[in-house]
This record gives structure tokens, C-alpha cells and sequence, in this order.
């Protein structure tokens, strides 16, 4: 009883070292990527005289480049694991914004997002979970779910001390102190700090080789498949509802200031639900979570579209719309730990980030277009249409799913293949 104590104790400040290194890696590396441009985007553009756009350009081709870079990358997570890519990633996330620092015009400057798109192919999302996964097997959603909720607050967190180094630095110090950040604490924490892969995770992938369920090979092309439409529209529709989310809730009917709280709002409730699916632990599978997700979008949307641009319909949008973005973005990190072996999960994650990606990409143009020149209503009916085909993909999955599950227990034979 005793050993068995000393064993769940010894999981639990794993699991809690693994939580902090990750946090603070992973918070730098949003928070210093992406993020840094709703600060630093403007003041870049004016400084180097080229086009607002160009600056926000960056951020696409970076999310292109990692598009491009995830089947390769996944196939490094399987081969060395998630050490050496982490660290690969810190590496070249500092390379790519002591470029930014050093830009002189719109060429070097895009140069420069293109290695920063390297270096959040290696160093962010799939790699970190799939470190996590490598130490917690299949009971990672807890440690995965916490780290989404703390990585969340990586804009709120960021955005006044990039906002407060470059009034007192100027920009480019303030890329060079970022890309410092990555050198002495990023790189040290991803190779010195994570605990290492226990035998009980080694054992447990070697028991679950074939993945956690009992699935056919034509199965899994169709589980990947459906995984990767399903994923790839909650990363359109999450991206491309978050880049005109103000100025949606501004043509429903809302003041400038009350859309500007309600967006707010709406990145809390996403932190939310994340808690909320956590804490229902085994409770909620990422299937059902995904089926979720896609209900209460479409419900969220159905309401404002109905009841029209009244403030309680806008707040019932808001709320329902939150939660239902703040589960999509679990679901589409956890769905192929619940189809596929531990010790592919790495692979697989990034080789679903191509398509997501790319439509990360496009979406935020995409609704900005269909907003500008479309209507609120047109809007809203694209979600509910996209919003559908996911809440369709994800029943698929629960039938796989379910047939997994029953094949379970029964050995491979002719009669099971044919049923």
C-alpha cells in the first residue's frame, strides 16, 4: 500500500513538472510568435515603411511554412521523440525573431516569419503534447487540458510586457529580448527539466501497439480522415470567428465598447469549458466533446441568426460560442490519442496540422471578405454550414468509435473482418 502511495505521489509531481516546463515554454512560444504582432505589427510596418499588411503576412506564411514542415515533423516526434524537436524548435523560434529584430524591409522581414513558421512547427502545440503523451500514455487529457488552460492567457499575459519593452526598448531590442527568452530559458527547461519517459508509459505503448481501439486498417484511414476534416473546420471556423469577432458583434447591433467586453467574455469562456471537460475526466471522451463542440456552435449561431441583433440574443451567441471554441480546441488536440497507438500519436498530430494550418491561413481573410462584403447573416450561415459537416464527421467517429470498441475483445478472424 505504501509503494503504491509512493507511486501515485510520484505521478503527481511528474505530472506537475511536466505542466510548469511546458507552460513557460509554451507560453513564451505563443506568446512571442503570434502574439506579438497585435503589439509590435504596426509599429514594424511604420518603422520599416511598408504596408500593415505585410506585417500580419507574416503570421500566415509562418503558419504556411508550418503547415508545410508538420508530415516531417511528425515523423522526427516518432524517431527521437519530443526532447530534441522541443529544443530544435526554441533554437529556431530565436533564430526567426532575432531576424524579425534584424529586418531592414518587407523581403528580409518575410524571410524571417518563414523561419519562425520552422520554428512553431517544432516547437509548439504538436511537439508539447506529444512530450506529454510520451510521459502520461492515455490518461493524458487532464495534463493536456491544464495546459491549454494556462497557455490561454498567453496573449493576456504577453501583450502589455511586449507593449511595456518596446516603449522602453524600441522593437527590435524587444525581438532580440524575445529571442533571448527562447536561448536562456526555453532551450535549458526543454533539455535539463522534463522528466524523463517512465517504464509504466513504455509498457503501456508496447500494450496498446495496435492503439486503444481494436481497428482495422481500412478503420483508421477512415478514423485519420474524418479526424482531419474534423479538426481542420474547428481550426477555420475558431480562427477565422476570433479575427472578425468584434467587428461581427459591432454589425449585429452591439457598441464598439460592449463588443469589445463581450470579446473578452468569450476568451474566458473558452478557458472555461476547457476546466469544465477536464474536471468530467472519463466522463467526456474527445468524440463527445467534439459532438458538443459542434452543438453548441450551431446553436449559438441559430439564436443570433433567428432572434436577430437584440443584446440577450448577442450574449446567448456569445456565451454558447465561447464554450462551444474553447472544447473544439481540446477536441482537436485529444481526437487522435483516442484512434491511434501512444507511440504514434506524435506523427499523426502533425500530420492533422497541415490541414489545419493551412486553413488557419486562409480563414482569417476568408470571414474578413465575407463580412466586409457579405452581411452578418452570410456569416453566420457559413458557420452553421461548416459547424454541421464537423458535428456530421464527428458522429462518424463515435460510430468508428463504437465499433472499436466492440472489437475489442474479439480476435482478428475472417468473420470480423467481414463484419
Amino acid at each position: 500500500m505504501d509503494f503504491a502511495v509512493a507511486l501515485a505521489d510520484r505521478g503527481r509531481i511528474q505530472r506537475i513538472q511536466i505542466i510548469a516546463v511546458l507552460a513557460i515554454t509554451q507560453l513564451i512560444g505563443w506568446g512571442t510568435a503570434s502574439d506579438m504582432l497585435g503589439v509590435l505589427g504596426r509599429v514594424i510596418a511604420k518603422d520599416l515603411k511598408f504596408a500593415n499588411e505585410i506585417a500580419f503576412l507574416g503570421a500566415g506564411l509562418a503558419l504556411i511554412v508550418s503547415a508545410l514542415m508538420g508530415p516531417l515533423v511528425g515523423k522526427w516526434l516518432k524517431r527521437f521523440g519530443a526532447v530534441p524537436v522541443l529544443a530544435a524548435g526554441s533554437i529556431s523560434l530565436a533564430a526567426g525573431l532575432a531576424l524579425v529584430g534584424s529586418a531592414n524591409g518587407a523581403k528580409t522581414y518575410l524571410l524571417a516569419w518563414s523561419v519562425m513558421g520552422i520554428g512553431a512547427a517544432l516547437g509548439l502545440s504538436a511537439a508539447a503534447y506529444t512530450a506529454i503523451v510520451e510521459r502520461e500514455g492515455g490518461g493524458s487529457k487532464q495534463v493536456i487540458g491544464s495546459l491549454m488552460i494556462l497557455t490561454g492567457l498567453s496573449s493576456a499575459i504577453f501583450w502589455p510586457i511586449v507593449s511595456e519593452f518596446n516603449d522602453i526598448l524600441g522593437w527590435r531590442l524587444t525581438c532580440f529580448m524575445m529571442a533571448a527568452l527562447h536561448v536562456v530559458i526555453c532551450l535549458p527547461l526543454h533539455l535539463l527539466a522534463l522528466p524523463g519517459r517512465t517504464e509504466r508509459v513504455a509498457r503501456a505503448q508496447a500494450a496498446v501497439d495496435r492503439g486503444p481501439l481494436n481497428l482495422f486498417p481500412a478503420q483508421r484511414r477512415s478514423a485519420f480522415i474524418l479526424i482531419a476534416l474534423t479538426t481542420t473546420l474547428f481550426s477555420f471556423m475558431g480562427l477565422g470567428v476570433s479575427a472578425t469577432f468584434l467587428a461581427l458583434l459591432h454589425q449585429a447591433g452591439t457598441t464598439p465598447g460592449l463588443a469589445l467586453q463581450l470579446g473578452s467574455l468569450r476568451g474566458i469562456l473558452a478557458i472555461s469549458a476547457r476546466l469544465v471537460d477536464m474536471l468530467l475526466g472519463k466522463r467526456s471522451t474527445p468524440v463527445t466533446t467534439a459532438i458538443a463542440a459542434c452543438g453548441l456552435m450551431i446553436m449559438s449561431t441559430v439564436v443570433l441568426l433567428t432572434l436577430g441583433g437584440s443584446v440577450a440574443a448577442i450574449i446567448v451567441f456569445v456565451v454558447l460560442n465561447g464554450f462551444g471554441a474553447g472544447i473544439a480546441s481540446l477536441a482537436r488536440v485529444l481526437l487522435p490519442l483516442s484512434f491511434f497507438a501512444v507511440s504514434d500519436y506524435g506523427r499523426q498530430a502533425s500530420r492533422l496540422s497541415l490541414p489545419q494550418n493551412l486553413a488557419n491561413a486562409g480563414a482569417p481573410a476568408i470571414f474578413t471578405a465575407l463580412l466586409d462584403h457579405g452581411s452578418v447573416n452570410i456569416v453566420l450561415m457559413v458557420i452553421i454550414l461548416l459547424a454541421t459537416m464537423a458535428l456530421a464527421s464527428a458522429v462518424s467517429l463515435a460510430r468508428i468509435e463504437r465499433r472499436g470498441t466492440t472489437q475489442l475483445g474479439q480476435p482478428l478472424t475472417i468473420s470480423t473482418l467481414s463484419g
